[in-house]
C-alpha cells in the first residue's frame, strides 16, 4: 500500500474546443504541476493533453489533444459587447457531474480583482451558479456564443454564494497565438497607475462628469512619461476606446502589442488633449515598492486643512519610490476636514491642486489662502500607491 507521500492526487476541472485541430482552453489553476493532464471529450473518448502554454495572470492554459482535424468546437462572441442584465448560461461539471447547465445574468463587466494598468486582470462578474469543477468552462450568451471562460467564485464557506468571475473571451484569444508560439504571455502597459474621478476630483476640477481614469503615478522611463503624461491628468480614451472608469483601461492596454503607438486622449487643466503613446512591455513579476520612515525636520502647516508636514530627505524619498526633491510628509493630522478625508500620519503628499510638492515653502505656498467652501484636490503616496484626497474647508472656516 502506498505511503500519503507516494498517493497521486487529482483534480477536476472542464474547457472547451476552440479549434478543429485540437486546441482547448481551460484554467491555470486546473492544470499547474500537473504530471499529466487527461481530457474526456463529449463522445466519452479520453485523450493524453499536452500544456501549449500557461497565463498565470489572467489564469488562463491552452491545451492540445491529438484526434484528428474534425473535432467540434465552440463560436467564440465578443465580451466587449456584454452589459449588466444580460442572460448568460455556464457549463462544466460541478462535482464530477458531467455537462451541467446553470444560467444567470451578468452582474458586472471590467471588475478588477487586484491592485494595480498594474490592475491588467478584469473579469466578468455574474451570478451564474459555479461550484468546483466549473472552473475552466465556458460562459456562453444567448446567441451560443462563448464570451468567458469561468474561473472562480467570492465566498467566505468555500462554495457558491451568487458571485462569480469570469475572463473575457477577448483577452483569452487574445493570448492564443501567444501561447501557441511562445508558451507565455507579453502584455503591453501604459506606465501609470489609475483610480476612479471622485466627487472631490469633479468638483475640484470642475468636470462635467466622472467619467475616465485618474492618473495618480507616472512610471520613469515609461511611455506614458516619455509621452508627457503627468499625475493629474484623466485619460478619456485609449487607441479609438472611451474610457468611462479605470476598469476599462487595463485589458485594453494588456492586449496591446509592445513597442505598438497609441493615440490617448487626456484631459488637462479642463482643456482635451491627444497624445501618442509608445506602449511598453509588462514585466512578468514586477515588485512593490516599500514604505519609508518619517525623517526629522522643520514643520509647517495649514490650519484650514487640519494637517502639519515636513521636509522628506532623499534617503527617504529613495525608500518610498520617490524622485529627489518630491514631496512633503504628514507629521500630524490636527483637525477633522484631513482626518476625514481619511488622510494619515506618514503619508506622503505629493501635488495640491495639480500642483507638484518639492518643499514645506511649495505646501505653505499652494496652500495659502484656501477659501472656506473650496475643495483642496492632494495627489498622496501610502504603501507604495498613489491616490487623491479631496478635502472641502467648511464654510464656517
Amino acid at each position: 500500500m502506498p505511503s500519503p507521500a507516494e498517493q497521486a492526487h487529482t483534480s477536476l476541472g472542464s474547457g472547451f474546443i476552440i479549434s478543429s485541430d485540437g486546441y482547448i482552453l481551460t484554467n491555470n489553476h486546473v492544470v499547474a504541476d500537473a504530471d499529466k493532464v487527461i481530457v474526456r471529450l463529449q463522445d466519452r473518448r479520453i485523450l493524453d493533453a499536452k500544456v501549449v502554454g500557461t497565463d498565470p495572470t489572467y489564469d488562463i492554459a491552452l491545451l492540445k489533444v491529438s484526434a484528428g482535424s474534425n473535432l467540434p468546437t465552440v463560436s467564440i462572441g465578443d465580451s466587449r459587447s456584454l452589459k449588466p442584465g444580460q442572460w448568460v448560461l455556464a457549463i462544466g461539471s460541478p462535482f464530477g457531474f458531467d455537462y451541467t447547465v446553470t444560467q444567470g445574468i451578468v452582474s458586472a463587466v471590467g471588475r478588477n480583482l487586484g491592485p494595480g494598468d498594474q490592475q491588467d486582470t478584469s473579469f466578468i462578474q455574474t451570478d451564474v451558479p459555479i461550484n468546483r469543477g466549473n472552473s475552466g468552462g465556458p460562459l456562453f450568451n444567448l446567441q451560443g456564443q462563448v464570451v468567458g471562460i469561468n474561473s472562480q467564485i467570492y465566498s467566505s464557506t468555500g462554495g457558491y454564494q451568487g458571485v462569480s468571475f469570469s475572463i473575457p473571451i477577448d483577452v483569452a484569444m487574445n493570448a492564443v497565438e501567444q501561447l501557441k508560439t511562445k508558451g507565455y504571455v507579453t502584455r503591453g502597459q501604459l506606465g501609470v497607475y489609475v483610480q476612479l474621478v471622485t466627487d472631490d476630483m469633479e468638483k475640484a476640477y470642475h468636470l462635467p462628469d466622472a467619467s475616465g481614469a485618474a492618473v495618480t503615478e507616472v512610471s520613469p522611463g515609461s511611455g506614458a512619461e516619455k509621452a508627457g503624461i503627468q499625475a493629474g491628468d484623466i485619460i478619456l480614451g485609449y487607441d479609438g476606446h472611451a474610457i468611462s472608469s479605470p476598469a476599462d483601461l487595463p485589458p485594453l492596454v494588456a492586449m496591446t502589442k509592445p513597442g505598438t503607438r497609441v493615440p490617448v486622449e487626456i484631459l488637462r487643466n479642463g482643456k482635451k488633449q491627444t497624445v501618442q503613446v509608445s506602449v511598453g512591455t509588462m514585466p512578468r513579476d514586477q515588485g512593490a515598492v516599500d514604505n519609508g520612515g518619517m525623517p526629522p525636520g522643520a514643520s509647517s502647516g495649514s490650519a484650514a486643512l487640519g494637517l502639519t508636514v515636513q521636509p522628506l530627505d532623499n534617503a527617504t524619498r529613495k525608500q518610498m519610490g520617490l524622485k529627489p526633491g518630491q514631496g512633503v510628509l504628514i507629521g500630524d493630522v490636527t483637525g477633522d476636514v484631513a482626518a476625514q478625508a481619511g488622510l494619515q500620519s506618514g503619508d506622503v503628499i505629493l501635488m495640491v491642486n495639480q500642483q507638484p510638492v518639492d518643499s514645506v515653502d511649495a505646501f505653505r505656498a499652494a496652500t495659502k489662502g484656501v477659501k472656506a467652501g473650496s475643495t483642496v484636490l492632494l495627489l498622496v503616496r501610502r504603501d507604495g500607491q498613489n491616490r487623491f484626497f479631496g478635502l472641502t474647508v467648511p464654510d464656517d472656516k
